[in-house]
């Protein structure tokens, strides 16, 4: 539950984005925020919660999809993040519903809490101006203002709404007015915005006390809070995670807190800050904020160039070579590799639909798919056949189950195996097999201190994976 101290700032990270503009690595199974696409060895959900921790905060809030869960709160224990908040929505509802959950969960605990809410996706390099803006932000917040973060424009953008600031406030220094919020200019409009210097990006980051955010979304958005408030009311908690009820939180209006609250209420504020920040919203922009060689190519992976310039190329595995090109995007992925210029990275957008409208599988999936036990992956599929790869973490096990149209044998490839069938109970080691036939009731654990990794044979006339009858399960699956 939300600690309740109002001097401490309670981060809400919004989690729930898809990141579709950096597909082939990004896609709804696992988006954006889950990868390490900025610092090397932390993800950005984990580099989001790193900027809100130490004295001055309270255990985050974090709002996401249900189907990223266990992968949220598996890299929050990884992180080191204590007592976290998990709020998972059982639909998408854009930010101002799932903000709404965390004020009121926040309230809960004391109504004079400042929340700063931000997204788990942006990148953020000067961390020590983040600190000041964050100050400036929080004192304005407790005097009652909904405070904006606006970045300093450093080119024209036309891929970021824009906030251009009015008078500055009397007795909060570094904090102005809002004269209004502008959509996503032209690039002649955006290019006026950059030379006149009242103009800055909106970054999405907001801070405001939990009091202030509700009595405003009360006032100009009564039903999406009614909503929200039966939602949370209803709510159920089990493991780490806060369960908003589905009827209600779907009765919930489709809007950003941008539209609901911001650009309607009169205690909008906004703290003009440079901080080094960039939403990571495309292949250009990942590309912009990455380190380069002195030909402006910036590589990841086993990836070789020959008379390249200026290009982003990501390999996840294979060996990937350039030659001669300039200014392109280069993705590689176990199942698929996207090719384009740079110019074009707000396109993919438009090309993921198109993989959608073809029903392309890896649109929205990747060939590994990560469960709160570990991981799995296919290697193999042919006419009634399957090969997959398993990896089960130290401790962990799967539900106990059985299928109606398949038999399985498994083979450890690497530590040890518990397997459960029907009334036997049997222990595995490396190069030891069991057959699963068809129907019976069976379970794995890894009962050791490494990695358990298996190779499983599916056989049958169906091999999809809603073939499952679960009779027990640790992570409260259906």
């Amino acid at each position: 539950m939300v600690e309740a101290n109002s001097q401490r700032i309670v981060p809400v990270v919004l989690c729930g984005g898809t990141g579709s503009r950096l597909w082939p690595l990004s896609r709804e199974g696992y988006p954006k925020q889950f990868w390490p696409l900025v610092s090397t060895g932390t993800t950005m959900l984990q580099d989001t919660v790193g900027r809100a921790a130490g004295a001055g905060f309270a255990a985050p809030i974090v709002v996401c999809n249900e189907a990223h869960r266990f992968m949220v709160a598996e890299q929050l224990q990884a992180a080191g993040v204590g007592n976290p908040t998990i709020v998972l929505e059982p639909v998408a509802r854009n930010s101002a519903p799932a903000i709404a959950a965390a004020a009121l969960l926040a309230h809960e605990a004391d109504p004079n809490a400042v929340l700063w809410l931000m997204a788990a996706d942006a990148a953020i390099s000067d961390n020590a101006a983040l600190a000041r803006a964050l100050e400036l932000a929080a004192a304005a917040a407790r005097a009652g203002r909904i405070v904006a973060f606006g970045m300093q424009p450093t080119a024209p953008e036309t891929g970021y709404g824009y906030i251009e600031t009015g008078a500055a406030i009397s007795g909060m220094d570094g904090v102005s007015e809002i004269a209004r919020f502008v959509e996503k200019p032209d690039a002649a409009t955006a290019a006026t915005f950059l030379a006149d210097g009242r103009h800055l990006w909106n970054s999405g980051m907001f801070v405001a006390t939990a009091a202030t955010l509700l009595a405003e979304l009360e006032r100009l958005a009564p039903e999406l809070l009614a909503a929200v408030r039966a939602a949370v009311a209803d709510a159920t908690r089990d493991l780490d995670f806060v369960r908003l009820a589905v009827e209600s939180f779907t009765r919930a209006p489709d809007i950003s807190i941008d539209y609901a609250v911001m650009e309607k209420t009169a205690h909008a504020a906004v703290v003009p800050a440079s901080i080094g920040w960039s939403d990571v919203g495309s292949w250009s922009a990942l590309w912009e904020i990455s380190p380069q060689d002195e030909q402006g190519n910036a590589t990841i992976g086993p990836v070789e160039l020959l008379d390249a310039k200026n290009c982003y190329v990501r390999s996840e595995g294979m060996l990937t070579t350039v030659v001669g090109l300039e200014n392109v995007v280069t993705v590689v992925t176990d199942d698929a590799v996207l090719v384009m210029h740079r110019d074009r990275s707000q396109d993919v957008k438009t090309l993921l639909t198109q993989l959608k409208k073809s029903g392309r599988k890896e649109a929205t999936e990747h060939r590994r798919s990560f469960r709160p036990w570990g991981h799995y992956e296919g290697l193999i599929q042919g006419d009634r056949f399957q090969v997959k790869k398993i990896s089960v973490k130290p401790g962990a096990k799967l539900s106990l189950q059985k299928h109606f149209h398949r038999a399985e044998h498994w083979v450890v490839v690497n530590g040890t195996a518990i397997v459960e069938r029907d009334a036997e109970r049997i222990l595995l080691r490396e190069n030891e097999s069991v057959y699963l036939p068809l129907g019976c009731v069976h379970r794995m654990e890894n009962p050791g201190m490494i990695p358990l990794t298996l190779i499983e044979v599916q056989s049958g006339a169906y091999l999809g994976e809603d073939d499952i009858v679960r009779f027990e399960d640790t992570y409260g699956r259906t």
